[in-house]
């Protein structure tokens, strides 16, 4: 199964992907507008048109998928509705606004899996200095997920300053569960659904933790970052 990734135009034109649950790369989606890591061959290409809010007509969809992780209850037809969120870490707390009516299925999803303590007690599988920290794989290899996948809400503007939370995938339409929370201004098309916005504690929690740096295998924090709960 592909890990999600997220891609990312580095300066020399190249394509930086990150995976999200469900591809090959650990399911990861970040890339950093300076130094990145070159795309792995198996990676998608993101797709940068528009995609239709995936409630249009005020239902969402999820449809089943066959992935590694841990399996979650899907979400309810009709949209939960959630401004705010507390993620708490064995590193510290991080805040973020939500913004339900731009991506009303996203966000849905986020609050029923935190409902569901989906989170509690994973770790945070990749990190990319000066890009993004990934989360929200419980088997923090970066292709597992929740068992399930929805649409992207993109309206082709989106952009990705420091502080934005962000769905990681492994192409169109491929959502789960894995998020990541870019850590300086990213240079990313608009091919990643953003529900949420960190706020200036949390974010510097997660710059913390990008000051530690990356671990011995080149992916994951050096020092283990555990969700501890969602809610």
């Amino acid at each position: 199964m592909r890990s999600r990734l997220l891609a990312a135009a580095a300066t020399t034109v190249l394509i930086t992907t990150l995976a999200a649950c469900g591809g090959s790369d650990g399911g990861s989606s970040d890339g950093d507008s300076a130094s990145k890591p070159a795309a792995s061959s198996d990676a998608p290409a993101a797709s940068d048109s528009p995609s239709p809010s995936a409630a249009a007509d005020g239902t969402c969809t999820y449809t089943e998928t066959d992935e590694p992780g841990k399996k979650a209850t899907l979400p309810p037809a009709t949209p939960i509705s959630l401004d705010a969120i507390t993620i708490k870490t064995n590193r510290g707390v991080i805040k973020a606004s939500l913004t339900p009516d731009a991506a009303p299925c996203t966000v849905s999803s986020f609050a029923s899996l935190a409902q569901q303590g989906y989170f509690d007690g994973t770790k945070c599988h990749r990190l990319v200095p000066g890009f993004v920290l990934q989360c929200g794989d419980p088997s923090a290899t970066g292709q597992g997920g929740p068992g399930y996948s929805f649409a992207d809400e993109l309206s082709g503007k989106e952009t990705y300053p420091a502080g934005t939370l962000a769905m990681a995938n492994a192409g169109p339409d491929t959502n789960g569960s894995q998020f990541f929370i870019v850590l300086a201004d990213a240079d990313l098309p608009p091919s990643y659904t953003v529900f949420g916005k960190v706020d200036a504690a949390g974010l510097k929690v997660a710059q913390q933790i990008e000051a530690d740096g990356v671990g011995a295998d080149g992916t994951a924090p050096a020092k283990d970052v555990i969700l501890e709960s969602v809610s």
